[in-house]
This record gives C-alpha cells, sequence and structure tokens, in this order.
C-alpha cells in the first residue's frame, strides 16, 4: 500500500511537467518562396543570380533533385510541405520582405498547402526596404488576420531596443523572436524569445550560453541548427562551412538538444544560395561541378539525396523525446 501510494504521489507530481514539456518542443524550418522559372513566371528569379545562365548552371553549389522549379507552383509546395512534415518538422518559417513583395504574393498559395500538411506557418520578416519596428507591428497585426502568430525578425539590430519595445508592447496573441544572439537587447525590445539563423556566427558551442542567457531573462530559446554553408557560386563569398558528410549537422543538433531550448529551428529547407539547404539534392546533377550529399550517414546515390530530411526526422524525434 505504501508503495502504491509513493508512485501516485510521484505520477500527480511528475504527470502536469511531463505535459508541458510534450507541449513546448517544436521544430521550424526557414523556408523560402522566391524561386520563379520563365516557363511559369516569365524569368528565373534567383536561379540566375550572379549572372548564372540558369537553367542549366544556377547560383548554388547544389543542385535541386527535383530540378530547377517556381514556388509558385502548387504541385511543388505540395510536395515541400509533404517532406518538411515528414521530416518532424512543426512550423514553417517563411522568408518575408514586405507588403506587395513577391513572397507577400506567393504566401497565401504557401499557407495553403502547409496547412494541408498539418503544419503552421510563421513569417521570418527580413529588412524589407523601409523596414522600422513600428512597420513591423503594422505587419504583424496585418498577417495576424492569417492565422499567423509566430514572427522572427531578421537582423534586429538595425533598429534600437527602445523602438522595438514601444512597437511589440502594443502586440498580443503573437510571438516575437529576435535574430540575435544578445538575450539582453531581445529583453529590452520586448521580444518573445531569440533565434540565430546564421549556422556560421553562432556555431554549436554557443548555443548553451544563449539558452541560459535568454532564461535569466524570461525569453524564449530558438537556436538555429544547419547543415553547412557553402555561398561560393552564388556570391563568390569566401566563408565556407562544410558539411563533413553530415558531421556537420549531427554536432549542431546535439548541442541544440543539449541547450534545452525552448523551439529549435532549422537553417534551412531551401536556400540554396548559401547551400544550407536540407531539400533533397542531386546525386546526378544536370551540370557537372556540382556538390551532394554523398556519402552523408553512409547513404549513396539516390538514397544520399534525401538524407538531410531522414536526419532531421530522427533529431526531432530524439528532441521531443
Amino acid at each position: 500500500m505504501r508503495r502504491l501510494l509513493f508512485f501516485t504521489l510521484l505520477l500527480c507530481l511528475v504527470a502536469p511537467a511531463a505535459a508541458q514539456a510534450a507541449r513546448t518542443p517544436r521544430v521550424g524550418i526557414f523556408y523560402y518562396s522566391w524561386y520563379s522559372t520563365e516557363p511559369r513566371d516569365g524569368a528565373y528569379g534567383h536561379w540566375a543570380q550572379n549572372n548564372r545562365p540558369a537553367p542549366f548552371q544556377i547560383a548554388s553549389n547544389f543542385f535541386p533533385a527535383r530540378g530547377v522549379y517556381s514556388s509558385s507552383d502548387p504541385v511543388v509546395l505540395r510536395a515541400q510541405m509533404r517532406d518538411i512534415r515528414a521530416a518532424g518538422v512543426d512550423e514553417v518559417i517563411v522568408s518575408w520582405w514586405g507588403t506587395g513583395s513577391v513572397e507577400d504574393q506567393r504566401l497565401p498559395a504557401v499557407l495553403k498547402a502547409a496547412r494541408a500538411a498539418r503544419l503552421t506557418v510563421a513569417l521570418h520578416i527580413e529588412p524589407y526596404p523601409g523596414r522600422t519596428p513600428a512597420s513591423v507591428a503594422a505587419d504583424v497585426a496585418s498577417t495576424r488576420a492569417l492565422g499567423i502568430t509566430d514572427f522572427y525578425v531578421y537582423e534586429p539590430l538595425l533598429s534600437p531596443a527602445v523602438d522595438w519595445a514601444a512597437a511589440n508592447t502594443g502586440l498580443s496573441g503573437v510571438r516575437i523572436f529576435a535574430g540575435t544572439g544578445l538575450a539582453g537587447f531581445a529583453a529590452a525590445g520586448r521580444f518573445t524569445g531569440v533565434y540565430t539563423y546564421d549556422i556560421v556566427r553562432y556555431r554549436a558551442s554557443s548555443f548553451g550560453r544563449i539558452c541560459a542567457q535568454a532564461r535569466v531573462q524570461h525569453l524564449l530559446c530558438a537556436p538555429s541548427v544547419g547543415p553547412g554553408f557553402d555561398a561560393r557560386r552564388s556570391t563568390g563569398a569566401t566563408t565556407f562551412e562544410p558539411r563533413r558528410r553530415g558531421q556537420t549537422y549531427d554536432r549542431m543538433w546535439r548541442a541544440a538538444v543539449d541547450a534545452a531550448p525552448d523551439l529549435v529551428t532549422v537553417t534551412s529547407y531551401n536556400e540554396w544560395h548559401e547551400g544550407t539547404q536540407i531539400e533533397p539534392a542531386s546525386a546526378e546533377p544536370a551540370w557537372e561541378g556540382y556538390a551532394s550529399y554523398e556519402g552523408a550517414w553512409g547513404r549513396h546515390g539516390r538514397a544520399a539525396e534525401n538524407a538531410y530530411l531522414w536526419r532531421t526526422a530522427m533529431w526531432s524525434a530524439i528532441f521531443r523525446s
């Protein structure tokens, strides 16, 4: 009887905490809807960056397994959202460049495809021309009507914390994340939490410190993990973070989980310019000289194309457990 009473009391103490833990962890992924093709949209938007002669050469060191595609194609959107859902991701964080931008015009189609795949949608508010904390507050209020409640602000340090505080104080029913490792700045700006996005600037070794500082400031912590970085073909950038056949991704995920964050964000699903994508890359590129995921976690050929989606599903499950 005493043993039964002990375990009953223990269950009463642990169950609420366990239930809360089960609800809190979530995985988000940064997503780009800016790709266009000449047959569908009239020009090769973003694929031809840095004077690349798309569709045979593109502004990426990798080549998509599904080929050069248009983000306005509903068939592509549905397939991508199925990819993301199967990878254990909960939220698609869509790059957004302000009212009237291409990304804004395509947002309804992304919302439709994401929700059909049982995914929520957040906005990654980029530093669009004329962006201010006040304009961001207006953006949040207008897109809130679409059912979007999570917002990630890239490069918030472009404006003073006091201006962010004035803008964020008037918002309710939403979560606003600042793209910075400076928890003090985010707290002063009345943000809900922090995320890091840039996997070169914010390495795995920084996650524990950032999340600890976020907790001190009563902020949510959403460190960003990524597979690598390679923008040599798109911008000529000399900064390079090799994938190491998946070891880079594993190291970042392991550090993120160890930091006990509220969310984990993935950089990225399809930022092909910077080589941070986990979208399937061709094992047999249409043009010589493109990298692939060959050898990642011992996978080869066609099996390697989906390696990072498979690994994301594994890490997402570990994080939730």
